[in-house]
């Protein structure tokens, strides 16, 4: 099986933008067609929605391939907000 991490830069991505960036999938059109097919599994579950947000700590699994999503470096100046 394949492993791949992914690090966010925000709070969470997409699904189908996930899979975009991470190769899984050649484009965004791809990657929603993917989805739609049942392909895509988050958490150990079938995911349908293609726009679904994927968080830190989830797994998506396409195929021999596994998604682990991690945390990105806090934004400072996010953190300082009221």
């Amino acid at each position: 099986m394949r492993a791949i991490e992914l690090v966010l830069r925000g709070e969470h991505i997409a699904l189908d933008a996930l899979l975009k960036s991470t190769g899984l999938a050649p484009s965004g059109g791809a990657a929603k067609a993917m989805v739609a097919e049942g392909l895509v599994q988050v958490d150990g579950r079938d995911e349908l929605r293609k726009t679904c947000k994927i968080r830190a700590g989830q797994v998506v699994k396409v195929g021999d391939a596994r998604v682990r999503v991690v945390a990105g470096p806090v934004d400072a100046q996010a953190a300082e907000r009221p």
